[in-house]
């Protein structure tokens, strides 16, 4: 501002040197995150290696932080117009034109606040930088941050540059390297190995930046790191290894299932190759993803899952401790952008995913942080529209940032579906079958008492055990079959309710508007009612209860945009059905619901759902739901029915399996037709789901 401006009214801000204290020791978090600023530094100088060496740092007094590489160096005009310039926007000006490093490593800048060189001040109080160009002389600067802090004034902070022939970088060496004394906080065993296994996760584990390499070394305190469990240490305990891409709307990944040892005899390696569509949930509906909305580019990932069973931890390390203390501190879904990490995700207390509250909600089928080691890698050149915070502690919560977020748990949903099938058998192998079913378990009981001549004796007594077990199945299942189903009639009736207000504030009510809503208020309530009738068994017909359960669906379909085709229109057969009315009514709404879901993840150009009844499937008659969507792809029947497999985002992994116990305790059974076995209208190419009835005597 000029001096007319400032004498005519006009103020300007002023900057105490403190603002060094606030944005250097405040605004990076801890040691770590320090060091990783500089050694970003020196990926952006275009440095093949980069040296972290800790001196005497059990000493606060003589210790010593050395970051050393040997990239480009800086010149005088760089040093006082661009280090010295805190805030300056040279490299985000870099990143937005797409201008990249020197050859020939042409390297996308990672800076772009004008902020890294602050961190140095986290380190210590006193800081020597010595720089060389190529064939230049060293430049040297030291900062004295106590003298600088507890001046007044900002122009008085005055830093002044030595040249010298070359000490430090001889011959024909150049590079930059900062020395940081009077410590500011002691350093033990712990800190020591917490930097190195940070030093360590600087660089990529999956694929690395080319060319470029950061050690970490501690003279005199070598004993500090003898022992460490390493990543890779971990890795090979792990079971489930997937790896793959995502971009856009769509993913794939491969995956792959290694037993532990000494399960080799009873279980086999298993391995999958899985697309996927990406998708959200909210509320009950889910929606589609679409990243090309932003600029985040294609997403490559490398997880491996770990079961953290006792048993089996002990049966792929003899270090059980080591790993479960690794997978604490380094467990989670780290990001990498060029190969460099982008902190501060997959560091403890940062559940950016919200992982381990999946987990709490269920927990047996979903991965919490400390089961995973996980590795996103961006691309600096297509993943603009994420932007680190100034603090360095991960992305600015924008859009873009949360529709990250909502993909990664759509891929995690995929994978965990995947992992569930193997870790029943895993289970299983070790003695844990969560897999077999109690009445299984009975038969098999039955079988050994056989054997042993006692059968006789106690069958009276397992007989009643059975019934008992029965009954309390029978009586769970009443209470959740409405549990799942009434949300989604709920949802709807809310949705009535609104336009229902929105109308009656209208000055001219539209009285047939106004009973219209109401009487479809009605139709949406009125399953819900039924439902939480005693439902009593009792004999019906299919065509009934098609009837009753298109008539709660038929405003979601609508509202979704989807046909229905009717198989009693096709010349459906009607049949009889002895069993409890309402609840099979809500199985058959369940499956509806799930068509629904899945056409919406699908999206089709047409939507349909056929439902009808067919005579041609082994065993007798059936009532079929079918689609357009997705399908069920690899799955098998057994998986699907298996409690908490799901491949919906959001989905608890019950409705199938809940159904298929309603249906069991009617009689009856559901079954999965091959595309053989039924013949449906050409538009249905999707999941095909059949309940199939006894016989009922006339």
């Amino acid at each position: 501002m000029s001096k007319n401006k400032l004498d005519s009214g006009g103020m300007m801000f002023k900057v105490s040197p403190r603002i060094f204290s606030l944005l250097g020791d405040e605004l990076i978090r801890d040691a770590s995150l320090a060091v990783f600023e500089l050694v970003k530094n020196s990926y952006d100088a275009n440095a093949k290696k980069c040296e972290v060496t800790l001196e005497n740092i059990g000493d606060k007094s003589s210790a010593r932080i050395v970051v050393e590489d040997d990239g480009i160096g800086m010149s005088e005009e760089t040093l006082r117009n661009i280090w010295m310039e805190i805030g300056t926007s040279n490299k985000d000006v870099q990143r937005k034109l797409g201008a990249r490093t020197a050859a020939p490593f042409n390297r996308f800048p990672l800076g772009e606040k004008g902020l890294g060189r602050l961190s140095v001040h986290k380190l210590g109080h006193s800081i020597s930088l010595i720089t060389r160009v190529q064939g230049g002389e060293e430049l040297v600067v030291t900062l004295d941050w106590d003298r600088l802090e507890g001046l007044n004034d900002m122009e008085d902070a005055l830093v002044q540059i030595e040249r010298r022939s070359p000490l430090a970088f001889k011959g024909e060496k150049h590079g930059t390297r900062i020395e940081v004394t009077k410590i500011r906080e002691s350093w033990g065993r712990g800190d020591l190995r917490r930097l190195h296994r940070a030093v360590n996760a600087l660089c990529s584990p999956y694929k690395s930046p080319e060319n470029f390499k950061v050690t970490l070394s501690a003279p005199g305190q070598e004993d500090w790191l003898k022992g460490l469990f390493t990543a890779e240490n971990a890795r090979q305990c792990a079971q489930y290894f997937v790896e793959g891409s995502f971009e856009g709307s769509e993913g794939h990944f491969a995956y792959r299932f290694e037993p532990p040892p000494t399960t080799e005899g009873q279980l086999s390696s298993r391995d999958e190759s899985v697309n996927f569509r990406l998708a959200r949930k909210e509320g009950r509906k889910s929606f589609s993803i679409d990243l090309s909305e932003f600029d985040i580019g294609k997403i490559d990932f490398k997880f491996w899952i770990f079961d953290r069973d006792p048993t089996i931890l002990r049966l792929v390390s003899d270090d059980v401790k080591g790993l479960k203390d690794f997978l604490d501190d380094n467990g989670g879904i780290r990001i990498y952008r060029d190969g460099i990490r982008v902190y501060d995700f997959g560091e403890p207390g940062n559940d950016w995913l919200n992982l381990d509250m999946r987990r709490v909600n269920m927990p047996t089928a979903k991965t919490s942080n400390n089961q995973i080691l996980g590795v996103l890698r961006l691309s600096a050149d297509s993943s603009s529209s994420l932007r680190e915070k100034s603090n360095r502690e991960g992305f600015i919560e924008n859009a873009a940032y949360k529709l990250l977020q909502n993909a990664v748990i759509s891929l995690l949903t995929q994978v965990e579906a995947e992992k569930t099938k193997d870790q029943k058998r895993l289970r299983s192998a070790i003695g844990k079958g969560t897999g077999q079913k109690l009445f299984e378990k009975l038969s098999e009981l039955r079988e050994v008492l056989d054997r042993k001549g006692v059968l006789a004796e106690v069958e009276p007594k397992l007989k009643s055990i059975e019934k008992e077990l029965e009954v309390y199945k029978s009586q769970l299942l009443h209470a959740a079959v409405p549990g799942l189903t009434i949300g989604v009639m709920l949802h709807g009736a809310e949705k009535i309710l609104e336009e229902l207000r929105e109308a009656s504030k209208i000055k001219v009510l539209d009285s047939d508007r106004v009973r219209a809503l109401v009487d479809m208020l009605y139709r949406a309530m009125r399953p819900v009612t039924n439902l939480l009738k005693n439902p009593g068994t009792t004999t019906t017909f299919a065509k009934s209860l098609i009837k009753e359960a298109l008539f709660s669906a038929e405003l979601r379909l609508k509202r979704h945009g989807i046909e229905l085709i009717d198989g009693f229109q096709a010349g459906g057969l009607d049949f009889k059905i002895k069993g409890s009315k309402q609840m099979l009514i809500a199985t058959l709404t369940n499956l509806i619901d799930n068509s629904i879901h899945w056409l919406e993840v699908k999206a089709p150009v047409k939507k349909y759902i056929y439902i009808g009844t067919m005579n041609s499937l082994e065993g007798g008659f059936a009532i079929v739901v079918a689609d357009n969507g997705p399908g069920f792809g690899n799955d098998s029947p057994e998986d699907l029915m298996t409690p908490f497999f799901t491949r919906r985002n959001g989905g608890m992994g019950l409705g199938l399996y809940i159904a298929g116990e309603v249906v069991r305790i009617n009689g009856g059974k559901i079954i999965f037709p091959e595309d053989d076995d039924v013949e449906l209208p050409g538009q249905i190419d999707g999941a095909v789901v059949a309940i199939q009835f006894p016989e009922v005597a006339s």
